[in-house]
C-alpha cells in the first residue's frame, strides 16, 4: 500500500478517535438529521393498547417496509390490520440505511416500485404531518468506459416507454451538476432528476403515523413467538402479550425472516451481509455550494456518494473477495437483543474505493471523517427481494431480501396491499416471486451468490447475463454430466441448460456483448440443424405437476381458459386473474381418466403451483396435486429427421396416423419406458419425452447412436428461441403475463369464452372484449447490423414513443431481425412503418403478416390440402 493510503487511512483512525471511535448509534443522531427524534415509550405503548384477539392480515416487523405494508392495507380499506415489532421500529436495517432514493432499476417491473415509492415519499409529509427529511437533487451515474456508455444507451431504451424522467449527459453537463467531480475519466452520466435520499427513520415513523391514522394497530415490544396453521387456512401468532388470530400474516422482518420462516417449516433463501458507508464533517466546498449536489454512482469504483448536510456520505461495495457474510445468523440465529448495533467497521476492507472516491472526488482528500457506519443489509442469491404468498402453506406472506429496503418500501407496500385486497398482483413481478427458490438453494449456495452479487453490485449489466458462482446446484439432468463440456450453459431455477453448443473452432466461452457476440454464428448453425436434419435439446428444467381426483376436472376447468384435453391429448392452456390478466400458461396432457401432466416454464415452478394450490384448497376441491419436476427429466428432438431417429428405437407406429399432433402416448424407447408427447416448441416436426431422471442418458446415448446417419446433434435454448419467434409463438414472461390480457396477445384461439365454466377471468375478458383493446401485439421484422432486439425495447413513431418489444431475436432463416411489439391498434396493418430503438439509434422496422416460418404441422397439412387439389 503507498505512503499516502497510509496517511489516509491514519487520519481517518484520528478522525474517528476524535469524536469517540467507531460510532455505536444511528448516524443522524451524531450528525445529519435537522430533525428531533420522536420519544417512543415503545414497551409502555404496547401495553396500554387494548389486546386485539382477531385480525385480518399480522404483519411481522416494524421496519421501513413492514409498516409501509401497513400503511397501505389501512388506507386501502382493510379492517383489523396489526403490526407487530419485537423491540423498536426501525431496528435491524432501517435505523442505520444511508436512504438513497431513485426511480432507476436495470429492470422493467421494479422500475414501477421504485416510481411508486418516490411518488409517495413526496406527499407523505403533507398527509401525515410528519417530516421525512426527504431530498431530491438528483442523480448521476457515471460512465468511464464504452461499455458504460453502452449500457446507459441500452437502459435509455428501456426507459423510453416508461415515465421515469431519465437523460444521457455529457462530461460538461455532469460537471455542472457536480462541479467537485473530476471529469478526467467520464466519457457520459445517466442523469435522473427526482433521484435522492429520504432519513429512513423520519419515513418509517411517517408511515406508522399514516397506519395509525387509517385504523391500523402497530404493537411494540411483541415479538412473535410462534405460528400456528388452523385448518381453515388462518393462524395463530402468538406473543407474550397473548395470541392473534389472522386470516393472513406477513413477513417483513429483514435479516430475522429465516427465523420467522423456520417456525413453519421454510428456509427463506436470505443472508445478512456487512455494509459500510462513511460520513465526513462538513467540507468548506460543499458548504460553499448554493443547490445540494446530485447523487453521484461511481461504477467503475463501486460506490455511491451524496451530501449529508454540508459533508459528504459515501458507501463502497467491496469485491466479493473482501466482503463479509454474516453467515453465522445463517447457522444460529441473529444473537437475542441486537436491533440498533452496529459491526466494527474494517478500513482495510474498503481502502481501495476510498481511494478511487477520493481521486474522482478530490475535496475527500482533506475532508475529517466523523463515522464509519458498518451495518447487517440482508441479501438473496440475485439480490432481489421475495415478494408475495408463499407455496406450500396457506395466506403467508413475506415482505423479505431488501437489499435497497428504503427504495422498495413505499412500492412494496402498495404492490402487497392491491394483491392482498383485490385477490392479484396489481402488475407483473415475478422476478421477486417468494417460490423461485427451493430446497435446491442451500446455505452453501446461498453464500456463494449473496457473495457474488454484492460484489458485482456495479458490474456492466449485459442482456443474457449469467453469474457463475455456487453453481451447479444439486438440480442436475440426467445427461448434464454429458453435456456440460460441451456447451454455454444457462441457469433456471437452479438447473443448469445448454444454450449453444460448442464446435471445434469457435469462439467458446461466456463471452456477454450488448451486439452480437460469440454464439451468434453457432445459434445459427443449430437453428440449420433443428430446419434441416434433426436435434436434440434437453428440456428437463420445465416444471412438471400431476392432478388427479374426483374434482381433477373441475379444478382444472376452473382455472384454465381452454377447454381440458382428453385423454392421450395435450393442449396448451392459460390461467387467467380475475381481471382477465394472463396469470400462466401452461400445456396439459390428460395421462388418464381425472389424471393431468401440467408442464410450465423453469421459472414459473413455484409461482404457478401455489396458485393452483390456492384454488384447490379455496375451493374445496378433492385433488392431489404433485410436484414431480426433480424426479422426471424431459428431452427433445425436433427436426425433419426426428421421426425416422425415433422409429428405430421404438415399435410404436410414429407416422402422422398412428402419433398425431399433440397426442401423448408411453412407449417404449430403447427399452426404456417414455411418455412421449407429439410437440415442439421449435415448431418443427417433434417430440418432447418425459424419462425418469436415472434412465435420461440411456434414451439420449440411444438416440445419438440410432441419429448418426441422419445428421443428429445438440442444440440449446438459444436458437430454440430464435425458431419459435420465426414460428409465431408467444412466450410467457415476454407477450403474455400479469400486465398484459390474452385478446390483446393474440391467443383468441386458446381462449374459449364460450365453455361452461365459468373459468377465473371470464367475465373481465367479456367486458374486454366488449369495450375493445387498446393495443395489439404485432410482429415486426428491423433493418439492423450488428445487434438485435431482446424485448423491452421502446417503439416510436413520428417522434413519439408508441408502444415496446416484448421479445427479438434474429431470424437465421430470413437472415434479418424479429421481435413481437405491443403498439396502439392502428399502428397495426400489415406493412405499418415504425422505428425501433436499440443502443442509442432507431432503426427502421415495419409490421408484418405472422409468422414468418409456418410450422410443420401446417405445412404438412397445406401439402396434403394441395395434392388433394391435384
Amino acid at each position: 500500500m503507498s505512503r499516502a493510503l497510509n496517511l489516509i487511512k491514519s487520519r481517518v483512525r484520528r478522525d474517528l478517535a476524535a469524536c469517540g471511535g467507531r460510532a455505536r448509534v444511528p448516524l443522524r443522531a451524531i450528525c445529519c438529521s435537522s430533525r428531533k427524534p420522536t420519544q417512543e415509550s415503545d414497551a409502555s405503548s404496547a401495553l396500554r393498547k387494548r389486546w386485539k384477539d382477531t385480525a385480518d392480515t399480522v404483519i411481522i416487523g416494524g421496519g421501513c417496509v413492514g409498516v409501509s405494508v401497513a400503511y397501505h392495507l389501512a388506507k386501502g380499506g382493510v379492517k383489523d390490520v396489526v403490526l407487530l415489532e419485537k423491540s423498536d421500529l426501525t431496528a435491524g436495517s432501517t435505523w442505520h440505511a444511508a436512504g438513497l432514493t431513485t426511480y432507476y432499476h436495470p429492470g422493467i417491473n421494479l422500475k414501477k416500485v421504485h416510481y411508486d415509492s418516490i411518488k409517495l415519499y413526496e406527499r407523505l409529509e403533507a398527509e401525515t404531518g410528519q417530516a421525512v427529511g426527504f431530498h431530491q437533487p438528483g442523480s448521476v451515474r457515471i460512465a468511464a468506459t464504452q461499455a458504460r456508455v453502452d449500457e446507459m444507451k441500452y437502459q435509455m431504451t428501456r426507459t423510453h416507454w416508461n415515465v421515469t424522467e431519465q437523460y444521457i449527459i455529457g462530461p460538461e453537463k455532469v460537471h455542472e451538476l457536480f462541479p467537485l467531480l473530476n471529469i478526467d475519466k467520464v466519457l457520459a452520466g445517466l442523469y435522473t432528476p427526482g433521484d435522492g435520499h429520504i432519513d429512513p427513520y423520519s419515513l418509517t415513523m411517517a408511515l406508522a403515523a399514516g397506519a395509525r391514522m387509517y385504523g391500523a394497530q402497530i404493537y411494540n415490544p411483541a415479538p412473535v413467538s410462534g405460528l400456528h396453521p388452523t385448518a381453515d387456512g388462518k393462524w395463530d401468532v402468538q406473543t407474550p402479550h397473548g395470541t392473534i388470530r389472522a386470516n393472513r400474516i406477513v413477513n417483513a422482518t429483514g435479516f430475522w425472516a429465516r427465523e420467522v420462516g423456520k417456525m413453519i417449516g421454510f428456509d427463506h433463501a436470505t443472508i445478512p451481509v456487512h455494509h459500510q458507508y462513511v460520513v465526513t464533517a462538513t467540507v468548506p466546498q460543499v458548504k460553499a455550494l448554493k443547490k445540494e449536489l446530485p447523487v453521484i454512482r461511481d461504477l467503475e469504483g463501486s460506490y455511491y456518494l451524496r451530501q449529508e448536510r454540508d459533508g459528504l456520505l459515501f458507501g463502497p461495495y467491496e469485491k466479493m473477495e473482501k466482503m463479509v457474510l454474516q453467515d453465522s445468523w445463517v447457522r444460529d440465529g441473529v444473537p437475542p437483543g441486537f436491533g440498533k448495533e452496529l459491526f466494527e467497521s474494517d478500513l482495510d476492507r474498503i481502502m481501495e474505493h476510498v481511494e478511487m472516491a477520493m481521486e474522482m472526488v478530490p475535496v475527500l482528500k482533506e475532508a475529517d471523517i466523523i463515522n464509519i457506519v458498518s451495518g447487517p443489509i440482508t441479501y438473496t442469491p440475485d439480490l432481489l427481494p421475495m415478494v408475495g404468498p408463499h407455496q406450500g402453506v396457506r395466506n403467508y406472506w413475506t415482505a423479505i431480501g431488501f437489499g435497497y429496503g428504503v427504495i422498495h418500501a413505499g412500492g412494496i407496500g402498495k404492490f402487497l396491499s392491491d394483491w392482498i385486497r383485490n385477490g392479484e398482483p396489481p402488475y407483473d413481478l415475478i422476478e421477486c416471486d417468494p417460490n423461485r427458490y427451493g430446497k435446491w438453494s442451500d446455505v452453501s449456495f446461498l453464500c456463494a451468490k449473496a457473495r457474488e452479487s454484492y460484489g458485482f453490485n456495479n458490474v456492466v449489466g449485459y442482456p443474457k447475463e449469467e453469474r457463475f458462482a455456487g453453481r451447479p446446484t444439486r438440480r442436475q439432468s440426467g445427461v448434464y454430466e454429458l453435456l456440460k463440456g460441451k456447451a454455454s450453459m444457462g441457469f433456471h431455477a437452479g438447473w443448469e441448460q445448454p444454450h449453444w453448443f460448442y464446435k471445434p473452432g469457435d469462439d467458446i466461452g461466456y463471452k456477454p456483448s450488448f451486439r452480437r457476440t460469440n454464439w451468434f454464428g453457432p445459434v445459427g448453425r443449430e437453428c440449420k440443424l433443428v430446419m434441416e436434419k434433426v436435434g436434440v435439446i434437453d428440456l428437463t428444467p420445465f416444471a412438471k405437476f400431476i392432478v388427479k381426483g374426483k374434482d381433477s376436472l373441475r379444478l382444472l376447468d376452473r382455472l384454465f381458459a381452454n377447454n381440458m384435453p382428453k385423454v392421450g391429448l395435450t393442449n396448451v392452456s392459460h390461467m387467467l386473474t380475475p381481471t382477465g390478466k394472463v396469470f400462466a400458461e401452461v400445456t396439459i396432457t390428460q395421462l388418464a381418466p381425472g389424471e393431468f401432466l401440467l408442464i410450465t416454464g423453469s421459472g414459473s415452478e413455484g409461482h404457478d403451483l401455489r396458485w393452483i394450490e390456492a384454488e384447490a384448497a379455496d375451493g374445496g376441491y378433492d385433488v392431489d396435486i404433485s410436484n414431480v419436476t426433480e424426479d422426471v427429466g424431459v428431452l427433445g428432438i425436433a427436426g425433419p429427421n426426428s421421426r425416422k431417429v425415433l422409429q428405430k428405437l421404438t415399435n410404436e407406429d410414429l407416422s402422422d396416423a398412428g402419433f398425431k399432433f399433440l397426442h401423448c402416448k408411453s412407449i417404449q424407447l430403447a427399452g426404456v419406458p417414455v411418455r412421449a408427447i407429439r410437440i415442439s416448441y421449435t415448431g418443427e416436426l417433434g417430440w418432447e419425452l418425459y424419462i425418469e431422471q436415472k434412465n435420461m442418458a440411456t434414451v439420449y446415448k440411444a438416440m445419438m447412436e440410432a441419429g448418426e446417419d441422419e445428421g443428429i446433434d445438440n442444440f440449446g435454448t438459444y436458437a430454440m428461441s430464435s425458431l419459435r419467434l420465426e414460428k409465431g409463438f408467444r412466450g410467457w414472461g415476454a407477450e403474455m403475463n400479469c400486465d398484459t390480457n390474452p385478446l390483446e396477445a393474440g391467443l383468441d384461439y386458446f381462449i374459449k369464452l364460450n365453455k361452461p365454466a365459468n373459468f377465473i377471468g371470464k367475465a373481465a375478458l367479456q367486458e374486454i372484449k366488449a369495450k375493445g383493446l387498446k393495443r395489439k401485439l404485432c410482429y415486426i421484422t428491423l433493418d439492423t447490423d450488428d445487434i438485435d432486439p431482446e424485448g423491452n425495447e421502446t417503439v416510436w413513431h413520428d417522434g413519439k414513443v408508441v408502444g415496446n418489444t416484448t421479445s427479438g431475436a434474429y431470424s437465421y432463416s430470413s437472415q434479418q431481425s424479429l421481435a413481437f411489439a405491443y403498439l396502439p391498434p392502428e399502428l397495426c396493418s400489415v406493412g405499418q412503418k415504425v422505428e425501433v430503438e436499440l443502443l442509442g439509434r432507431k432503426y427502421r422496422a415495419m409490421v408484418i403478416q405472422e409468422p414468418l416460418v409456418l410450422t410443420e404441422p401446417t405445412r404438412t397439412r397445406l401439402q396434403k390440402k394441395a395434392k388433394g387439389k391435384a
